[in-house]
């Protein structure tokens, strides 16, 4: 009877119990990872880590590379946080110049989070800043900083590596002069991205006029002494040529491409009457590059789909359809 009585007293004690350790483990489980801890090789590291929801987290790093703070938004896959020994491939999305929503632009124009809900793979949505060009800026040689190229490649890189477990497959893709940014950083840093995809890019940077179109982003965004960048595009024709995609066609052999572009008209996706003098200039950049493309043997997807603006709409589109570029660098 004794024995009885106890262990009914242990089985009502675990019907109480049992309950509350399950609500406390599953709060664990959901909580998010900090990486508040993890470094890059020159000291960069997360000063604060925001979670938006399960999925998104804005992350302020401390970055040398650009003397200052910069952010970066991720999105993680759906099964990151219910496997935790897994590593996932990156997918980096660069945003243009001059927006305001910076480093959240993909994530608030486009569906990108319901698209990559499905697709085992953290999206790396980092800041460029109003217009940084995806490059270190020579400042007449005076001072390192800021070199955008070093904070993504390097800092982002082994911060999201380090701390959020991303993966050594990686694809990158960018409209405007995000799309300069990702056929920058796959042909210097060759290797570290098995696919890049233009949206409306400026894949040549010394193509007649396209200098004065780079001058005229940098002025509205509040650069008036242009020449920071990269000095006058004649006087200072090395720093130009060195980080041109055009003159290093031979260095993309190997990586999955993916071009487009539309030619500035009113188009199937914009309000009526619209029309832009971006995506004209964006158009006889990337006709440049993809002319050269096919002349040197270098394959390439290529879409010059007509009508169509310097604008969210299109590149959403465009994401979608480069995804069978961009998968496969993934692994995916």
């Amino acid at each position: 009877m004794r024995t009885d009585r106890a262990g009914r007293r242990r089985r009502r004690w675990a019907l109480l119990v049992l309950p509350v350790v399950a609500v406390i483990t599953g709060a664990a489980l959901a909580a998010p990872v900090s990486a508040a801890t993890v470094s890059a090789d020159d000291g960069a590291k997360v000063v604060k880590e925001t979670w938006i929801d399960d999925r998104t987290v804005d992350l302020e790093i401390d970055s040398p590379a650009l003397g200052e703070t910069g952010m970066v938004r991720l999105i993680v896959p759906v099964k990151w946080r219910a496997e935790p020994a897994r590593t996932w491939p990156t997918l980096w999305l660069l945003h243009g110049c001059c927006e305001p929503a910076d480093y959240q632009s993909w994530d608030r124009f486009t569906d990108v989070k319901a698209f990559t809900a499905d697709k085992d793979a953290i999206v790396v949505m980092p800041s460029d800043g109003e217009a940084g060009m995806y490059t270190r800026w020579w400042n007449f040689g005076l001072k390192s900083t800021p070199d955008w190229d070093r904070f993504h490649t390097e800092e982002v890189r082994q911060i999201v590596e380090r701390g959020y477990r991303g993966g050594t497959k990686r694809a990158v893709a960018g409209v405007s002069i995000g799309g300069y940014g990702a056929l920058a950083y796959a042909f210097l840093h060759k290797g570290m991205f098995g696919a890049a995809a233009s949206y409306s890019g400026i894949p040549n940077t010394l193509f007649p006029g396209t200098p004065e179109v780079i001058q005229g982003i940098l002025i509205r965004a509040g650069h008036y002494n242009f020449f920071d960048l990269w000095g006058d595009e004649k006087a200072s024709w090395p720093i130009w040529w060195s980080r041109n995609p055009y003159d290093h066609i031979d260095d993309l052999r190997g990586t999955a491409l993916y071009i487009s572009c539309g030619d500035g008209r009113t188009g199937p996706l914009d309000p009526p009457g619209q029309s832009d003098p971006l995506e004209p200039a964006a158009l006889l950049t990337s006709k440049s590059f993809t002319d050269k493309l096919k002349r040197m043997g270098v394959p390439a997807t290529v879409d010059y789909y007509g009508a169509g603006t310097h604008s969210w709409p299109y590149w959403e589109r465009a994401l979608h359809n480069s995804w069978p570029v961009l998968a496969p660098a993934l692994g995916l």
